[in-house]
């Protein structure tokens, strides 16, 4: 009885150390040996696959060493290479603005319309000061499921 105990604590603790590593999102800066302002520390999606016609957040950890009061974040979606979709954003309405020295949370939420294609995507994101000068590119890709059955009920 102690033996299956044991192996049951064990199945679940291997559980618990891979599943974080099977969520983290595997992010790359646009350019290799660029000097961003903005350092990303790491990207979060949730939840992870997105489903279509559901909520997503997309939360960027970031770090800077200059204040920030305004921006831009241009973003570009690619599906199998092909460009899909591109939108802009006010910094200011996906963080608290002015962004202090330090580390703070860029929040995306958006619904995809149901007749979103499962399958995995890119997404590259530029954040822009008002002069429109690059603080951070990144690029890293996300899956995306099929429609939720609960929705269709």
């Amino acid at each position: 009885m102690s033996r299956i105990i044991a192996i049951l604590l064990l199945a679940i603790s291997l559980l618990l150390f891979v599943s974080p590593i099977v969520q983290a999102i595997d992010v790359h800066y646009c350019e290799e040996n660029a000097k961003y302002e903005v350092k990303v520390k790491e990207v979060d999606i949730s939840p992870n696959p997105i489903a279509p016609g559901e909520p997503a957040t997309f939360t960027i950890s970031a770090n800077t060493g200059h204040e920030i009061s305004f921006g831009k974040l241009v973003i570009e979606v690619s599906y199998f290479g092909w460009h899909v979709h591109s939108e802009t954003h006010d910094l200011c309405t996906e963080t608290t603005c002015p962004i202090q020295t330090g580390d703070f949370l860029v929040a995306h939420s958006q619904v995809l319309p149901g007749y979103t294609p499962p399958g995995s995507y890119s997404l590259k994101m530029k954040m822009l000061d008002a002069q429109k000068k690059e603080l951070t590119c990144i690029k890293f890709a996300f899956d995306i499921g099929l429609r939720s059955s609960v929705a269709d009920i």
